[in-house]
């Protein structure tokens, strides 16, 4: 059965990335109310003050209000206790990527979820991007023809706080997991195969902490299709995230516009006046919006669950199998790292 009720949401983390989603959501009609919590409960005051939102002193007070549902945008290895916690009381569940900060865990989450019917959607934004929806349809229509090459990219214009480098998981699970996602996702098809590299030529916490900070990949896909992932921390002239789909009749391209951070050196050539996008919750702020809409469509039963915690798992294992890859030197079939 669909509804149309105002629901009351609770948000657990009120971060960056918490706060904006707040921000967006007191601006839904559909959104009666939003209660935030914060492992730093001043924290949470101070988003709750500022956005005229109620507020939880801890996560028990958050879970004993009368919610309809959970956002959570804590810290990873958070996330697992929160997401079964809230199933559990029957909530359905929004969790920014990863659903766990391992396989091991992501698992362990897939397997209590066996047992209840209620959603849980993972945030990978880029699933309503206008750009990679339109890039879907057209491989989907089959007007590029087949497939040869897929080149994506997420170059980050300024690495992440060097504190965060240790925690993120590396740049295959922290940054490439998106491109993996949204590879699979607009072209339809399994990445059966992957060879990963990388190097450092920036911050000494990158290698410090096992890590590169800028890697490329090769992945083959199971129609024969081949990709190509290019990742950095420091791509100054700004933030590019780009997909170029290229087929045997057409292409299309996503992230190509007058914000696009290239510079041609060709003599005849009109330069954009217009800056580069800075990160990316300017680039994507548009399909956040849209992202969180569908949650509320999901919470309604207006709408099927467009990202599932097996999505995010599917995607994980290539960030897995990219990791391997760079550390041994070696192409790795991804049933080398399936559980």
């Amino acid at each position: 059965m669909t509804s149309h009720k105002a629901v009351t949401l609770g948000l657990a983390g009120t971060g960056r990335i918490g706060t904006s989603h707040a921000e967006t959501l007191e601006n839904f009609p559909n959104v009666a109310n939003v209660i935030v919590a914060d492992a730093d409960p001043e924290r949470a005051r101070a988003t709750a003050t500022k956005l005229d939102l109620e507020f939880a002193p801890d996560l028990d007070a958050l879970f004993a209000a009368d919610l309809d549902g959970l956002i959570i945008t804590t810290a990873t290895d958070s996330h697992p206790e929160l997401i079964l916690r809230a199933v559990d009381a029957g909530l359905p569940v929004f969790c920014e990527k990863p659903v766990a900060a391992d396989i091991e865990g992501t698992l362990a989450v897939l397997d209590h979820l066996q047992n209840t019917t209620v959603p849980v959607q993972i945030g990978f934004q880029r699933r309503f991007d206008a750009g990679y929806r339109a890039a879907r349809a057209a491989i989907t229509s089959g007007s590029l023809g087949w497939l040869h090459t897929l080149r994506a990219t997420t170059l980050d214009p300024t690495p992440p706080p060097a504190a965060y480098i240790p925690h993120s998981g590396g740049i295959f699970r922290d940054c490439g997991v998106h491109d993996f996602d949204i590879i699979r996702w607009v072209t339809g098809q399994e990445i059966v195969s992957v060879y990963a590299t990388g190097t450092n030529q920036g911050a000494p916490i990158f290698t410090e902490s096992g890590d590169v900070d800028t890697a490329a990949v090769l992945l083959h896909l199971d129609n024969e299709t081949l990709a190509t992932v290019s990742l950095t921390r420091y791509n100054g002239a700004g933030y590019d995230v780009r997909l170029e789909a290229l087929g045997s009749t057409a292409n299309a391209i996503v992230g190509l516009d007058d914000r696009s951070p290239l510079t041609s050196v060709e003599p005849d050539y009109i330069h954009s006046t217009f800056p580069a996008y800075p990160g990316f919750m300017d680039r994507f702020r548009t399909a956040y919006t849209e992202e969180l809409s569908a949650f509320i469509s999901v919470i309604t039963n207006n709408l099927q669950n467009p990202c599932t915690p097996t999505d995010a798992l599917e995607a994980f294992y290539v960030a897995e199998a990219c990791e391997l890859s760079r550390r041994e030197g070696r192409a790795v079939e991804i049933t080398e790292v399936r559980r």
